[in-house]
């Protein structure tokens, strides 16, 4: 029997049962790419693989701009680091370039993300990057009245937002200018403009990020109410190995 014979077997020749049908009648024992070759080698419709639901997809956001600020450093290229905030509520961001990652660097972005956020932060997310955990930028996180709230480690979907503002800028960024260029700043500062007042998010249904500022601005606390709901006394220096840090918490 010819080998294309025993193939059109696999198919019900009952018309109304349809395609849907057929497939359901052979998956046990055929795989979607067997069905997939046959369907087509027939004329027939092509079957659609099916999408897996994948867990944690749901998108969420804090209620007020400045409610929490994700932050993390990204490699543009040898001797080029970008330095990243972006708002969890509002998809406000701050950029800096930087030669090096370090915790120096880390307390200069700090103060240029202050300066140039139009709300006050309350608290501050990153992953477990030493530059981080310097103690002189955990104090100055503390003396802000901001808290430091490090994730997990092997946890970046828990910092999606500026894992996937950063791949924003691999993408629509960086691909366009040379990282090494004399006037990279002024170009980033250009780019941070575009990202906060004229690019359309998907996520703030088609607006920008200033505008999701604006519409919270009556519900967003002011600094010295932030400030004022600050206690130190639940604050500590965190340790970069997350079993010690742990460990450390439990004592306290």
């Amino acid at each position: 029997m010819p080998r294309h014979a025993t193939r059109r077997k696999m198919l019900p020749t009952d018309s109304d049962a349809g395609h849907r049908a057929s497939a359901a009648t052979v998956c046990g024992t055929h795989s979607l790419d067997t069905l997939h070759r046959v369907l087509c080698r027939h004329g027939e419709q092509v079957l659609k693989r099916p999408r897996r639901k994948m867990k944690g997809t749901k998108r969420y956001a804090r209620p007020v701009p400045g409610d929490r600020v994700q932050m993390d450093v990204c490699k543009i290229a040898p001797g080029v680091y970008q330095y990243t905030a972006i708002d969890d509520c509002s998809r406000y961001k701050v950029l800096g370039v930087y030669r090096r990652r370090t915790a120096a660097n880390a307390l200069d972005f700090l103060e240029r993300l202050i300066e140039e956020t139009p709300f006050p932060i309350q608290r501050i997310q990153t992953d477990r990057g030493r530059e981080f955990f310097a103690e002189a930028v955990q104090q100055t996180l503390m003396d802000w009245a901001i808290k430091f709230r490090p994730i997990k480690p092997r946890s970046p979907h828990l910092n999606g937002k500026v894992e996937r503002t950063q791949r924003a800028d691999l993408e629509e960024f960086w691909s366009t200018v040379d990282p090494k260029a004399a006037d990279i700043e002024d170009r980033i500062a250009e780019w941070q403009h575009h990202w906060n007042w004229r690019r359309p998010h998907t996520a703030l249904g088609g607006g920008t990020p200033v505008d999701r500022v604006c519409d919270l601005a009556n519900i967003t606390p002011f600094t010295d109410q932030v400030e004022s709901r600050f206690d130190p006394t639940k604050e500590r220096i965190r340790i970069p190995d997350y079993r010690f840090d742990r460990a450390f918490a439990a004592l306290k």
